[in-house]
């Protein structure tokens, strides 16, 4: 467009005589129509690239978290993948143990708690996957009823304590505390809390869990000695399926959602949730009703 206008006004320069009385006249008016579009082109490409620039920025974020998004749903699969066939083949082991041999009872009711303990680990994770669609989707009818979370608390405690004998348990539980909302999702949140505390703590390390009331809030937190979690991972363990390290080659079990329905949960009761340091190793989760 500037090369047909410098074009143009070339052309017309050439058909004024200069012994023409309205030579000058015509020269400025010539030169003046050559700024005003020369102006216009560029204010017109200066948009367009701005325009294009602007998109090609969208382009690219959308492109990018499709990608994030793609790496996450696989690493998704691989661990419910992983999730699904551990507890199945140890259940289906001891059940084909008791059909074939004839054990005494306490061996028998020893295996049948095992295999007990791994269809709890899949009604768990089923839980976790079926919440946080219902959740997303908005299907999920929250309740709101008065909860004791002192007695909820501890009921928790007894269970996880069970499970993993192999740590020390320390609890400061004020009694008489409650709070309003889903009993179902609140049990959730702190089950989840909980049992990760348990499953990244060091065997023979203390995990220590605190409900207090502190002037109108009351703050549930979860401490272990654990590895901990880098400064930089500390907001992304949030973010849907996002586990630290590699699928392929990591060891602890999950599947990524146990934070972020925590986080779905708080927030769904007008709570918060943080995650810092517990020194000299370790983390503490905090939520603060």
């Amino acid at each position: 467009m500037q090369n047909q206008n410098q074009q143009m006004t070339s052309y017309k320069l050439t058909q004024v005589r200069p012994e023409s009385p309205e030579y000058l006249v015509r020269v400025n008016a010539a030169l003046e129509e050559q700024r005003r579009k020369t102006a216009r082109n560029i204010g017109e490409g200066s948009t367009f690239l701005l325009v294009i620039l602007v998109g090609a920025i969208f382009v690219y974020r959308a492109v990018r978290r499709q990608i994030k998004l793609q790496h996450q749903q696989q690493n998704f699969m691989m661990a419910v993948t992983h999730e699904l066939k551990t507890p199945i083949a140890v259940a289906k082991l001891n059940l084909e143990t008791m059909q074939k041999y004839d054990l005494d009872p306490d061996k028998k009711q020893k295996f049948i708690s095992a295999a007990l303990q791994e269809m709890n680990r899949l009604n768990t994770l089923a839980n976790n996957i079926l919440t946080a669609s219902q959740l997303e989707s908005s299907r999920h009818l929250i309740t709101k009823e008065k909860i004791d979370l002192s007695s909820l608390v501890q009921a928790v405690i007894g269970h996880a304590a069970k499970n993993a004998a192999d740590k020390k348990w320390e609890f400061d539980i004020e009694p008489g505390l409650s709070v309003t909302g889903d009993s179902l999702l609140i049990q959730m949140l702190v089950s989840n809390l909980v049992e990760n505390a348990a499953k990244y703590s060091f065997k023979n390390s203390t995990v220590s869990v605190e409900l207090k009331k502190q002037t109108r809030q009351i703050i549930f937190s979860v401490l272990d000695q654990g590895p901990g979690i880098p400064q930089q991972e500390k907001k992304k363990v949030f973010e849907k399926f996002y586990r630290i390290g590699n699928e392929a080659t990591r060891s602890s079990p999950g599947t990524g959602l146990g934070l972020y329905l925590c986080e779905k949960i708080a927030n769904y009761h007008h709570a918060k949730i943080n995650v810092s340091d517990n020194l000299p190793s370790g983390s503490i989760f905090t939520v603060t009703f």
